[in-house]
């Protein structure tokens, strides 16, 4: 199609990622909108029949001329509760978590960082020069040396705490983790939400709890009997006691987390068990942080119109991917990073051989005689396609 007849393109329509938006770009979600539908019937059903069960009390309280006052003011903070849970799990799951804008072509190779390779490594460098690029380099924070990773998917070094979610398909900036029940990244600009959403869901899981047994207890002392006629009670009680002890155990755990300045996925890698942590700004500091700052603003704006430039540009890094300059989807391996762990020109991807991955990794002793074994099968398997090509 001629440049001026292409149709103008916002960014959300464009979008190289895996979300999923809503009302024009305005709200952006992750791949799969399913979870957050079932985490929302998980909290509204037993809010709901909570508040039913409170209704027929205060119904029967009236009826009998009894105060019904208190139960009042229980329904109240149920509703408010309930409502509360829903609009933290909306802020978390909507919006922009944090996403790093991607690269359209790989940054300039710097040669004043060097990177180990094998004699196949340099046969595949040669034919995709973008490989040749540092996998890490380091950075500083707080006088602290920190490892930052280059990510094929987005053709850039993450920034410190940055990690590509394999989930969503985008860099994030400070990465938590990939929240299955939100189906959202939970990163620096929705992490507050996501904290205050399953605090939420705690307080109220152990509103319902407290209340239902005091119901029974108060029905004339006799709880024994009243278990075996209030079915709704018993259901929320066994309910309740289930769910407080993982969304409860999560809670602890994230105050955890806020209070020495970890991310889920930093205290899974065990990245500060050996080494102190260069974000640890003591815990009065480190809620301030989490709690009391400013959210910064989101990097995109996906509503606004795709340049030229920057739609012939993706065209470009596409024709890349399609003939095997850039592949994603043959001949590569990805690890749950989203990385590249290996990128094969088109003549080595029918060739079965074994090791590869070590010899890309290691040098010397077994690994350069597997490596060299390796280069004569690529220099046969090169020399019968000639021969094809002439024939």
């Amino acid at each position: 199609m001629d440049v001026k007849e292409r149709k103008p393109q916002r960014i959300y329509q464009a979008w190289r990622g895996s979300n999923t938006f809503v009302f024009g770009g305005r709200l952006v979600f992750g791949p799969d909108v399913s979870p957050l539908f079932f985490s929302t019937f998980l909290i509204v059903g037993p809010a709901f029949a909570f508040c039913v069960k409170i209704s027929f009390i205060i119904k029967h309280r009236t009826n009998r001329n009894e105060t019904a006052l208190p139960w009042c003011y229980v329904l109240t903070v149920a509703i408010l509760l309930t409502i509360l849970d829903l609009f933290f799990l909306f802020l978390t799951s909507s919006r922009d978590p944090g996403i790093i804008p991607r690269n359209t072509k790989p940054p300039e190779y710097d040669e004043t960082f060097e990177i180990d390779s094998t004699p196949s490594m340099e046969w595949v460098n040669g034919r995709t020069p973008h490989l040749k690029l540092p996998r890490t380099k380091d950075v500083f924070v707080n006088g602290h040396a920190v490892k930052v990773k280059y990510c094929d998917t987005c053709l850039l070094y993450r920034p410190p705490r940055v990690s590509h979610c394999s989930i969503c398909n985008n860099c994030v900036q400070r990465f938590d983790h990939h929240c299955p029940w939100v189906g959202q990244c939970i990163g620096i600009r929705n992490y507050r939400y996501f904290y205050m959403f399953i605090t939420t869901s705690t307080v109220l899981c152990v509103y319902v709890f407290v209340v239902s047994w005091i119901n029974l207890v108060q029905t004339k002392g006799k709880a024994t009997r009243a278990m075996s006629r209030d079915i709704l009670s018993d259901f929320l009680i066994v309910y309740c006691f289930i769910v407080v002890w993982f969304i409860g155990g999560l809670t602890v755990f994230h105050f955890y987390l806020i209070s020495t300045n970890q991310t889920t996925y930093e205290n899974f890698r065990y990245r500060y068990d050996r080494k102190s942590n260069p974000y640890n700004k003591g815990i009065i500091e480190n809620f301030r942080e989490v709690f009391f700052s400013k959210i910064p603003p989101s990097m995109h704006d996906f509503r606004a119109f795709v340049k030229e430039d920057d739609i012939m540009a993706i065209e470009a890094t596409d024709d890349d991917v399609a003939k095997g300059k850039i592949d994603i989807e043959m001949g590569n391996k990805f690890d749950d990073e989203g990385d590249n762990v290996l990128s094969l020109p088109k003549i080595l991807r029918g060739v079965e051989f074994e090791g590869i991955e070590d010899i890309l990794e290691h040098e010397g002793g077994s690994e350069r005689a597997d490596s060299d074994r390796f280069v004569v099968r690529v220099e046969v398997v090169a020399n019968a396609e000639e021969k094809n090509a002439m024939v």
